[in-house]
């Protein structure tokens, strides 16, 4: 390769520089003491999230919270690898309450703007946002994403769930590092 094509070394830094931030913002997921059948639900998300496919962004997000929430409280019950989690909950302000009463910091797993979650935690019949949420998009329920448009009147497509997908990566993100601390703190998992 002769001068004239060869990349300038700025260029070269600038490349290496994105690809090891890539690499880190994927493997954040790996590095929070949430064992293989956590974590992968979250990478697998966010691969989706970073590909803009939002369907299963969304449903991968949730289902990562989902199962970190009832890996942990069987490990809470029975500190051991866990088999199975036949026992535990799926995800409902129930849960919830139940992992907030075994110390987990479940404030993270708030919507942004969402302003009665304290309120709707203690019910069965309010879902607070998250499970209203899961409850409607994991069941295949896509209704309250149809977008209506004068001109083309009522549709759906993926990126009507855009916003969603990065609220529930935010949210993740945090629920992640918190889960994680609880874990090693609590559970003396590395």
């Amino acid at each position: 390769m002769d001068a004239q094509h060869e990349p300038a070394h700025d260029e070269i830094k600038n490349f290496l520089r994105q690809q090891r931030e890539a690499f880190e913002e994927r493997n954040y997921w790996l590095q929070h003491a949430l064992g293989a059948e956590n974590h992968w639900l979250f990478v697998q998300a966010y691969d989706a999230w970073k590909l803009e496919l939002y369907l299963p962004a969304c449903t991968g997000f949730l289902t990562g919270i989902e199962a970190s929430l009832r890996n942990t409280m069987a490990q809470i019950k029975n500190p051991a690898p866990v088999e199975n989690v036949d026992d535990i909950s799926t995800l409902s302000n129930s849960l919830l309450r139940q992992a907030r009463a075994s110390g987990m910091v479940i404030d993270d797993l708030v919507f942004p703007g969402e302003q009665n979650f304290e309120a709707n935690l203690p019910t069965r019949s309010t879902h607070v946002e998250l499970v209203k949420i899961r409850h409607t998009l994991c069941h295949g329920n896509i209704l309250q994403y149809v977008k209506s448009e004068d001109d083309v009147g009522s549709f759906f497509t993926p990126e009507c769930c855009r916003d969603l997908a990065n609220s529930l990566h935010t949210i993740s993100r945090n629920w992640v590092a918190s889960l994680g601390a609880f874990r090693r703190e609590t559970l003396g998992l590395r």
